[in-house]
């Protein structure tokens, strides 16, 4: 199966030997664990609540599922790491402004930290991209 890197124009990547936004393997593609990081890179988050950093994410997400060729709707899976679970309502609400429908499975996990003492959520997820 083939393996390629998804280049994402409107999303900075990290350093080279870091790690990839986005890898499609064949008819799937699989995203790096995603934090509010700006669209330009930087080290500096958007947003200082679970729901506005939920919100940066999951735009973040959308644009590598469009420059993979597909859409949000291609999700079948997400992993949602939170330092406060018991703020998952905010998660939540920001996904209802993302996704119609039936959501993509879902796994919820709290953590002691993130990358930072400011991340308090990050989102992988996996998209299904075929007919």
């Amino acid at each position: 199966m083939p393996r390629t890197k998804v280049v994402v124009p409107n999303v900075a990547e990290a350093e080279p030997g870091l790690w990839s936004n986005g890898i499609r393997a064949g008819e799937l593609l699989f995203i790096s664990g995603q934090v509010a990081r700006p669209f330009e890179g930087g080290k500096t988050l958007v947003g200082a609540s679970e729901y506005e950093q939920a919100r940066h994410i999951f735009a973040r997400i959308q644009r590598i599922c469009e420059a993979a060729g597909g859409s949000l709707a291609d999700l079948v899976k997400m992993t949602i790491f939170m330092v406060d679970i018991r703020k998952n309502t905010e998660v939540w609400r920001a996904r209802r402004e993302f996704f119609t429908g039936d959501f993509p499975a879902s796994t919820l996990v709290e953590v002691r930290s993130l990358a930072g003492a400011e991340t308090l959520v990050e989102i992988e997820a996996v998209a299904y991209l075929g007919k």
